[in-house]
């Protein structure tokens, strides 16, 4: 009967209607997009850090043998 997502999004939207009320649920909705957002950049600083280290690393590297 619950063999797909549809199926299983329409009762969490069901439940969070009945336990926070149809007035709160575009403020949880707005908050958890706002977590999302926080999430991706977080995410992306730390990749960008990541580069400038390994960019650093690789120009401060001696030549290989072949070299």
């Amino acid at each position: 009967m619950f063999d797909s997502l549809d199926d299983w999004l329409i009762i969490a939207v069901v439940a969070g209607i009945l336990f926070y009320g149809s007035s709160k649920i575009p403020q949880l909705a707005r908050s958890l997009g706002r977590s999302v957002g926080e999430f991706k950049r977080g995410r992306l600083e730390v990749e960008r850090e990541l580069k400038a280290e390994q960019a650093a690393a690789a120009a401060s590297a001696p030549p290989g043998p072949g070299h």
